[in-house]
């Protein structure tokens, strides 16, 4: 099983540099957790781009369904996380000593260990750090 962040989840809707990578890693994998904060975070993601004029209405709709179809599609599978999610949260963040993450980042890899995912997909540098440090393996296809 391996925890699909909004970094890379949002890589599979646009056309990024390393989303042929991303989408190659993803085919190979059997099990592909997103998270229903992963999936709230693209969804907000691309409103804003929308609003602050990225693209039309249109193309917003087209990007949600698509993000909607996603979670529905193998090798996906929708999650949600435990009720204990802000407690793991919490103790993470005690446990990482002077290691700064942000709270949604800080809230992605309390999900993986709520769902029970060791390994992470994601293009945040800071984010992955955190989860080297709480023993997950990370993977960023296309960085280098």
């Amino acid at each position: 099983m391996i925890y699909l962040d909004t970094s890379s989840l949002l890589k599979l809707l646009h056309n990024e540099p390393e989303s042929t990578a991303v989408q190659s890693a993803v085919g190979e994998e059997r099990d592909v957790v997103i998270s229903t904060l992963s999936q709230l975070e693209a969804r907000v993601q691309l409103k804003a781009a929308w609003l602050g004029g990225d693209y039309g209405k249109a193309r917003y709709q087209a990007l949600a369904d698509q993000l909607d179809a996603l979670s529905v599609l193998a090798p996906f599978r929708l999650l949600h996380p435990g009720a204990g999610l802000l407690e793991t949260a919490i103790r993470q963040d005690r446990e990482a000593g002077s290691t700064h993450l942000r709270a949604l980042d800080r809230l992605h890899l309390a999900a993986m260990e709520e769902l029970g995912a060791r390994r992470l997909m994601t293009h945040d540098l800071h984010q992955a750090t955190a989860a080297r440090q709480l023993g997950f393996e990370v993977m960023s296809p296309g960085l280098r």
